[in-house]
């Protein structure tokens, strides 16, 4: 997870934690919080350019405000009332709810392996029946992403609610609000510097210095591949992140043996290192959770194929 965008997320969400705590202890608060859910936010804005593919530029900053004001409303309207009622009422629960979309996210990530290894895509047949960039297909887009978003978004907030679980009511509330509104004004800010890139690229095609067009040329080859990356960079912040939870969920249920595997590994490794061992540790936890989210993902997927067809072997 070394990325420029991860690095700048990052880079913002400590700047952001930094300006907050000379503020107050919730802004503080807040950016350590949604320090926390680094991983998700990766996966929300390399996720979140497919839905403008087949749209003409005028229509791309449009539908990601569309989208941006969905996730909005997930996060304060729908997931925010439910966590803080969990939390004050039954903080049992959220590991086990973090646990459900861990392997939500481990189901997604493995699914897009599998796809872009044998060539299938499993989409919703309605998308196809419309036009591409008419306005039912931009209504069924915007749609899909905010049901893709909800998932992403229950699991920020819920990764942020542990991070303060032991703050008042008020004060979680507070953090919370900030958190929503700071991860979705920068999530979809980066999304929309990205798919503006290659018409910015255009323009600069068009300067009258050679080294604005050469950097317009740079860039509108570039954009693609950027987005290809980011794609890839996505599908493995969904099993990190959700190999993650489900190793400290179950560690924290009481089957320690996962983690305490995991935890020999990082041992191992880092006494077998001279140099930077802090950061060979921390690269081996990265990819033990990442493969143990695609363990889990692929056994999801494998199982939710086997039942349709076992269904349909029944109808005939």
């Amino acid at each position: 997870m070394s990325g420029g965008l991860v690095a700048l997320l990052d880079d913002v969400a400590v700047i952001a934690r930094l300006a907050a705590a000379s503020i107050d202890d919730i802004g503080a608060a807040a950016g350590k919080a949604g320090v926390k859910a680094i991983g998700v936010v990766v996966d929300d804005t390399a996720v979140t350019p497919q839905y403008v593919q087949g749209f003409t530029p005028d229509r791309e900053l449009p539908i990601i405000k569309k989208i941006a004001l969905g996730s909005l409303r997930n996060k304060l309207v729908f997931i925010l009332p439910a966590a803080m009622l969990l939390s004050q009422f039954l903080p049992w629960a959220l590991t086990p709810l973090l646990m459900v979309g861990g392997a939500y996210l481990c189901f997604e990530g493995a699914e897009k392996i599998h796809e872009a290894l044998t060539g299938e895509h499993h989409g919703d047949d309605s998308e196809s029946a419309a036009a591409i960039g008419s306005p039912e297909h931009e209504k069924l887009m915007v749609s899909g992403a905010i049901r893709t978003d909800f998932i992403l978004s229950a699991e920020i907030m819920a990764l942020s609610l542990a991070e303060v679980a032991g703050e008042p009511f008020g004060s979680r509330l507070a953090i919370l609000i900030v958190v929503a509104i700071m991860i979705t004004a920068l999530v979809y800010g980066v999304v929309g510097l990205l798919v503006k890139m290659d018409d910015l690229g255009l323009k600069l095609a068009n300067a009258r210095t050679g080294g604005g067009r050469a950097l317009g040329r740079a860039l509108v080859k570039g954009m693609p591949k950027v987005l290809s990356v980011l794609s890839v960079v996505g599908t493995a912040a969904m099993l990190w992140v959700g190999g993650h939870i489900l190793l400290v969920g179950l560690d924290t249920l009481g089957w320690h043996e996962p983690v305490h595997i995991l935890h020999d590994w990082e041992h191992a490794a880092e006494e077998a290192t001279p140099v930077a061992p802090g950061l060979v540790k921390w690269l081996v936890e990265t990819l033990g959770s990442l493969l143990f989210g695609w363990f889990v993902g692929s056994v999801i997927t494998t199982v939710l194929r086997f039942v349709p067809k076992k269904h349909a072997a029944a109808a005939h």
